[in-house]
């Protein structure tokens, strides 16, 4: 998808890109302190140690631009957060010469996802039921206490909405806001391992039916996209980035909460 086109007028410049085929990834804390983490609700409870399944910690692919590549995107009209294209930016050297006066070079780097902004972040605590503990204490003269098991193993996926261009780019970002605004540990899967136990007891009163429910959570994310064709712009020794034809689409995604699961007990004398 990412081609090159050189326009290249008068003396002649050395020029060096080199493009990576993966992005580096690192894991820090991004943006700092979040903005505003949501508070969790006391049916909802951290079963991280007590998982079967060890959920591996969803590093946010959060890339520190190189001098040059700062300065390429200071030099842009349009904010630009995409981490794979900050990697290529990172690859990239631009040589000076000694008498380049009068050059011109223009290069194109493809049509990209630039960012994301971020409108709406909202919890879903009950975003999907994963398991049923029951048990029938009708025929019981006395409470009987039940705990969460959870049955079977349960791999809970989220993700984007709708189709759109660059999707893996904009899932990137859409979790790095999102991970920001909720301080929740975000990751578009999670596993629930089987046999994982919660040590809350639930009491069945005599004649009664009881259902302990678990749900996994998960985050609603809704914000726009910006996408643009990007040029390196070469004038001498200046070197800046141009976005053209700028465009912007509207875009949701659910996105899992590792690790957390909203509980709802019901005692009824009917089954259910």
């Amino acid at each position: 998808m990412k081609r090159l086109a050189f326009l290249t007028v008068g003396f002649v410049l050395s020029l060096q890109l080199f493009i990576g085929a993966n992005v580096f990834a690192t894991s820090i804390e991004v943006g700092g302190k979040p903005s505003g983490p949501i508070p969790i609700p006391s049916s909802v409870l951290n079963i991280a140690k007590e998982n079967t399944y060890p959920n591996s910690t969803q590093d946010l692919p959060y890339l520190q631009p190189s001098e040059l590549t700062q300065k390429l995107i200071d030099s842009s009209k349009v904010k630009i957060e995409n981490p794979e294209l900050i990697h290529m930016l990172n690859e990239s050297t631009v040589s000076k010469a000694p008498l380049a006066f009068g050059y011109r070079a223009t290069i194109y780097l493809g049509h990209w996802a630039l960012n994301y902004e971020s409108t709406e972040t909202a919890p879903n605590w009950e975003y999907q039921k994963i398991n049923t503990n029951y048990f029938d204490n009708r025929g019981g003269t006395k409470n009987y206490q039940i705990h969460y098991v959870q049955e079977a193993q349960k791999i809970v996926k989220g993700g984007l909405t709708a189709k759109i261009p660059a999707a893996d780019d904009v899932q990137k970002m859409m979790i790095i806001k999102a991970a920001k605004k909720t301080n929740l540990p975000l990751s578009f899967d999670t596993v629930v391992g089987g046999g994982t136990k919660k040590d809350q007891v639930y009491n069945i009163p005599p004649k009664r039916l009881g259902y302990l429910y678990a749900y996994a959570s998960a985050v609603n994310e809704k914000g726009k996209v910006t996408y643009g064709e990007v040029f390196l712009v070469l004038k001498g020794n200046k070197k800046s980035i141009v976005v053209k034809n700028v465009t912007q689409q509207g875009i949701g995604a659910w996105i899992p909460v590792q690790d957390h699961l909203a509980f709802g007990f019901l005692a009824t004398e009917r089954p259910r």
